[in-house]
């Protein structure tokens, strides 16, 4: 659909809704989960605010909350955390070449929210799973466009495919063929595509009086950063700035797109990242995590804790500033709540109602901890604004030779270890208020670590305790499962020959 064609079938639309439309119940939800975007990257969490003037904006109407985490410092793990409410560790993350998805066993959010006839779409990256039986109609939604991966390309197509970008259940193209992206120039209107797939969508909702739910998904924070030529040069920080601001503008496009209809009263909107921004990807195609340590694929603050604005007028007091401990997870949980749903009873569930911190009600969630995962052993733990870590490892020492460094510039004795190194039994622990950078551990020769521990540790032991790995879904690799032949690839002539079945166990150097 063209700009002009979409501007004039609104314009019909709008007309034909005279009124505002009534609050309905349940309210209608969108999530917007950026991709290896960094604390530091919003005007309100301390960069310029003239890059980012609508996010500004969503947050001075709506809430901050600057203890918002991830729950895994990875693309794929914190994407599935965000869609079943559990730990990744309870279930799988899978790159490309990787045999397997998103468990059969998981339920997802929008197989839940079907219960109150809410229709879903995800708009962008999946990353949970790229062969038929793990994609998102699979899964729950009504309606996909997008893609299964990451935009890392391009390939020749002999020794790997590029990826395929999906209408519903059909492959539309493939990235870097008919959805270029210039590698050269960074220029890209994939984050345009987005964001009218986005709009047309709540428009159609809208028009029939439907309760919804999108998960708007961009990736173009993600390295190889991307802009739209519109935007191309017009940040002060490169090509990733670029990025951050086209993003913002969509954001200030879809919350209008709400008030031009009458529901912005009836739509609970929450904006966070994946992951912390990726500081390997620096200083041109990487973010800025703002005060904390390291990034993307560490379990330190700057790998973890995420911008979070939440965003509902009406309901969400204008301006508010909430200091309490949440997770992506929290999303799931408190997303049915607003629905005005059960949350699944056979399973453990990690995520959190939020709803009375949202609408600033009584509640009893001060206390919960944040634990920070990386593959399945738990790294450290967060309880009030002490953090204490169990293990330590950026990177291994093969890879920092190679140039590839997590931390670059942040390097802390015994702290940023290349190495895995252990420390339960004598855990280093911080401050996070007085030393939101990992700095300065506390001693442990001082009253304050010993109440520390004392007060984290049978935490810890509970957790353990009741936690039970899933099966693995990502320990298996084979070539030949990759974006070949997806479907629709016959109708394109797009079909590429798999090559021979040769399985593998994967290696994860991170």
């Amino acid at each position: 659909m063209s700009a002009v064609t979409f501007t004039l079938l609104s314009a019909v639309i709008c007309c034909s809704l005279t009124e505002k439309l009534p609050n309905a119940s349940p309210p209608n939800i969108i999530i917007m989960l950026m991709d290896d975007m960094g604390w530091g990257d919003l005007g309100v969490f301390g960069q310029p605010s003239k890059e980012t003037p609508n996010l500004d904006a969503m947050a001075a109407q709506g809430m901050l909350l600057p203890n918002f985490y991830t729950a895994n410092p990875l693309c794929s793990p914190s994407r599935a955390a965000l869609l079943t409410g559990r730990l990744p560790v309870r279930n799988a993350y899978t790159p490309q070449e990787i045999v397997g998805g998103i468990s059969k066993d998981e339920i997802l959010l929008p197989q839940m929210l079907k219960k109150k006839g809410y229709v879903s779409k995800i708009v962008g990256k999946w990353h949970l799973g790229h062969r038929p039986q793990y994609l998102p109609l699979k899964n729950g939604f009504d309606e996909w466009f997008g893609a299964p991966n990451c935009h890392f390309g391009p390939y020749n197509g002999s020794i790997r495919p590029n990826i395929p970008v999906y209408n519903n259940s059909e492959m539309l193209g493939r990235y870097y063929e008919e959805f270029t992206i210039n590698r050269k120039t960074g220029e890209s209107n994939l984050t345009q595509i987005y964001l009218m797939e986005g709009l047309d969508f709540i428009l159609r909702q809208t028009k029939d009086r439907r309760p919804f739910f999108l998960y708007w998904a961009p990736d173009a924070t993600h390295a190889p950063v991307y802009a739209s030529k519109r935007f191309l040069g017009k940040s002060q920080r490169g090509r990733y700035g670029d990025a951050v601001m086209e993003l913002d503008y969509s954001v200030g496009q879809i919350l209008s797109w709400l008030r031009t209809f009458g529901i912005e009263n009836n739509t609970f909107v929450f904006f966070t990242s994946d992951n912390g921004a990726a500081l390997v990807s620096g200083p041109k195609g990487g973010g800025s995590n703002g005060p904390f340590l390291c990034g993307k694929q560490t379990t330190f603050e700057g790998g973890m804790r995420e911008p979070a604005i939440a965003w509902w007028p009406g309901h969400i007091k204008e301006g508010s500033v909430n200091f309490q401990l949440a997770n992506v997870m929290d999303l799931f949980t408190t997303s049915l709540a607003l629905a005005g749903i059960n949350p699944p009873d056979d399973r453990i569930l990690d995520g959190l109602d939020l709803t009375p911190v949202l609408l600033d009600r009584p509640h009893t969630l001060q206390n919960r901890p944040i634990f920070y995962y990386r593959g399945n052993e738990l790294m450290a733990v967060r309880l009030g604004q002490y953090k204490a870590h169990y293990w330590t490892w950026t990177n291994s020492w093969e890879e920092l030779k190679n140039g590839i460094n997590f931390c670059p510039g942040q390097e802390v004795p015994d702290v940023t270890t290349h190495e895995q190194k252990e420390h339960t039994q004598q855990p280093i622990i911080f401050h996070l208020g007085q030393d939101p950078g990992e700095k300065f551990p506390i001693s442990v020769l001082t009253k304050e670590y010993q109440n520390v521990l004392s007060m984290i540790s049978p935490v810890v032991e509970q957790h353990k305790k009741t936690m039970v790995p899933g099966i693995p879904q990502l320990n298996m690799c084979d070539m030949a499962v990759m974006n070949w032949a997806p479907a629709g690839c016959e109708k394109l002539g797009k079909c590429l020959k798999a090559p021979k079945s040769e399985p593998w166990k994967c290696d994860w150097p991170h």
